[in-house]
């Protein structure tokens, strides 16, 4: 490294120092910016994406040194003020129809604002994604920049949702109809780990995927609002008819049983013909789907549910044994298999990873079940094994 380089790492330490705890440091609501200006300053702070129009007499007046202000409104006076101190600000970006620099994550009315009136086309979501369509190739830096910073945001969104809480994360594929037996087995198993205390998480896609959402919304409720539920989605079994009629459903299921169970959902725009399933109270829909699904992985530090899936499924089984196998992430989690058949007949990715996990500590924390009924007591069972 050249004495340039390294003074200019070393000023740049200087004036954006990392602290010990970057979440102390982050304001990402109005009511918390104005705590913080109470408190005295905003140094060293990181702002993402308040407006703060009506505040620019704070901004003018408190102390802003080493703050990143990032996709905040705020009038030229103070922001000219902030850059003056030395501090950065990174304006909104205009006509884009998702916000890169945002702080929390995404929720079911968020991403199908405009459904009722307009029908899905007219969406968020459904706009984001013909924005990426069209973006995603072109070679321009700055559409793959705001990506960039887009999905990063979504997973400090997610990392502070999910601190502290035990999460299964429940896999399964897209094809599922809502009037099958599998997707009613997938909501009852949802519901039943959300019962037992477990957060569940999801690829946060239609399918299976809705299904275990779906079922930890019903948490809360008597088992028959369940049954209820799978009745009348049935009129609109799967997404691929009608992505309106099939969300619309959806909707009118949480506003007759308001107050639903919490669970996360981890979709992406990448698979344009996966949109979200709204049963997930909080959504982290990424633009890299490689990002999305080692974020999804990770985070399940209680396990992992695989059911009955193609071929997105059997590459998640993989990604979550290979940390397993080599213990990247500590003491391996389990993996719980469900359908005897299809993981040892139709795709038999049972014996592989059978044979991975011989004589080493992951072997202690994988099953093969043959119903989805019995996959609650596999996760407790292989949960509490040693795996010294």
């Amino acid at each position: 490294m050249t004495d340039v380089q390294s003074n200019s790492k070393s000023s740049a330490s200087r004036r954006f120092p990392a602290h010990d705890d970057n979440r102390d440091h982050e304001i990402e609501s109005l009511p918390e910016f104005d705590r913080v200006v109470a408190a005295g300053s905003l140094a060293g702070h990181r702002v993402q994406s308040v407006d703060l129009t009506d505040r620019t007499f704070a901004l003018l007046s408190t102390d802003t040194t080493e703050s990143v202000f990032l996709g905040c409104v705020m009038e030229p006076d103070a922001a000219a003020k902030i850059r003056a101190g030395g501090s950065l600000v990174f304006p909104p970006v205009p006509d884009l129809p998702f916000d890169p620099y945002r702080g929390s994550l995404y929720g079911p009315d968020e991403l199908f604002e405009g459904l009722a009136e307009a029908g899905y086309d007219a969406t968020p979501d459904a706009r984001a994604y013909h924005w990426y369509q069209e973006t995603k190739s072109d070679g321009d830096i700055f559409a793959s920049m705001l990506r960039s910073i887009h999905d990063d945001a979504v997973s400090d969104a997610l990392g502070e949702h999910l601190a502290g809480a035990q999460v299964v994360g429940i896999m399964g594929g897209h094809a599922l109809r809502r009037e099958s037996a599998d997707y009613a087995g997938a909501a009852r198993l949802g519901r039943r780990l959300t019962r037992s205390g477990l957060t569940v998480a999801t690829g946060g896609g239609p399918g299976a995927m809705e299904a275990a959402n779906l079922g930890a919304y019903a948490a809360p409720f008597e088992d028959e609002m369940l049954d209820g539920a799978l009745e009348r989605l049935a009129k609109a079994p799967h997404f691929s008819e009608s992505v309106t009629e099939w969300a619309r459903a959806a909707f009118d299921i949480r506003r007759s049983h308001p107050g639903g169970g919490a669970s996360a959902g981890i979709p992406t725009w990448f698979y344009g013909h996966e949109p979200p399933n709204v049963f997930a109270s909080h959504i982290a829909k990424y633009f890299v789907n490689a990002v999305r699904e080692d974020g999804l992985l990770a985070r399940s530090n209680a396990g992992v549910v695989f059911l009955p899936g193609a071929a997105g499924t059997v590459q998640e089984i993989f990604d979550n044994a290979t940390p397993n196998y080599y213990q990247s992430r500590g003491e391996p989690t389990p993996m719980v298999l469900v359908n005897r058949a299809h993981w040892t007949e139709r795709l038999p990715t049972w014996p592989l990873l059978q044979a991975l996990a011989a004589d080493r500590p992951m072997a202690a924390r994988i099953a093969l079940v043959d119903s989805v009924d019995e996959a609650p007591e596999a996760l407790a069972r292989l949960r509490s094994e040693s795996v010294s």
